[in-house]
């Protein structure tokens, strides 16, 4: 039964995560599909393990301690894509203005945007091109759903469509677009910066029960052993990393209510 179990663990960490889908997805999103084991197979797979070898509370610590570890890198990995094609959007936007000023065709000003930029603004200047070029409105091309700058790109094509709408200068429109984007990555960045210090703040605090577990073990009060038993000590151990846990997830909560 044990073997059993544990094979079934490894199974789950190699199970390709998501890889029918990847292949229904939008050539521009392809790329970020992570190769690696999703956190449903790596929750599945602590669980399992801590239970084979431990008992059922290290088994059900170990799943909350591993899911919060797998949300928190996926939220950090997506903070850092969206700033990646935030920038590659603001670059977009720059030569797109610039042909617009010198004269150029709404879709030729798109196609020269999307091949000096990549990722989903790319994409996006390239749908816009291709509407152009069949005589609609660009602003309906300007779309990532799902995208992390999807809103950043409706922002866009509203702007867009009041030029569209109203007859006013394009050029202008889609500058003002691009400064409003410059001065939130720019606010972002700050942020970032002065939220550093309570991020590892609240990390340290949530190691410090592990110092102290590791303090009471070398003064031979055996800890460990008793929160790995069965009894009142996997209660202990259930609870006080569920307690650690939601405490990491509600300071991220909190910080990202100020990144919005």
């Amino acid at each position: 039964m044990t073997t059993a179990l544990l094979v079934a663990a490894g199974a789950l960490l190699v199970l390709p995560a998501g890889r029918v889908a990847s292949r229904l997805r939008p050539r521009a999103r392809r790329r970020r599909v992570r190769r690696g084991p999703g956190p449903v197979p790596m929750v599945g797979a602590a669980l399992v393990v801590g239970v084979v070898t431990v008992g059922p509370a290290a088994g059900i610590a170990a799943a909350v301690a591993v899911g919060t570890t797998a949300h928190r890198r996926r939220g950090r990995r997506r903070a850092r894509e969206r700033d990646v094609e935030l920038r590659g959007l603001l670059g977009g936007l720059e030569v797109a203005v610039g042909e617009l000023r010198v004269g150029a065709h709404p879709a030729t000003a798109c196609a020269v945007a999307a091949s000096e930029t990549t990722g989903v603004a790319a994409e996006a200047f390239r749908g816009a091109a291709a509407t152009a070029r069949l005589g609609g409105s660009a602003a309906h091309g300007l779309r990532a759903p799902g995208s992390v700058i999807e809103a950043d790109l409706e922002r866009m094509a509203t702007a867009w469509r009041v030029a569209d709408r109203h007859g006013i200068a394009l050029a202008d429109l889609l500058e003002a677009v691009r400064s409003d984007l410059l001065g939130r990555i720019r606010f972002r960045g700050r942020v970032e910066s002065g939220l550093a210090g309570a991020r590892a703040t609240a990390t340290v605090l949530a190691g410090l029960p592990v110092l102290g577990l590791a303090l009471g073990q070398l003064m031979g009060a055996g800890p460990v052993r008793v929160l790995l038993s069965e009894g009142p000590g996997g209660v202990l151990l259930v609870l006080g990393t569920l307690f650690a846990c939601a405490g990491l997830l509600w300071t991220d909560r909190i910080t990202g209510r100020v990144l919005r």
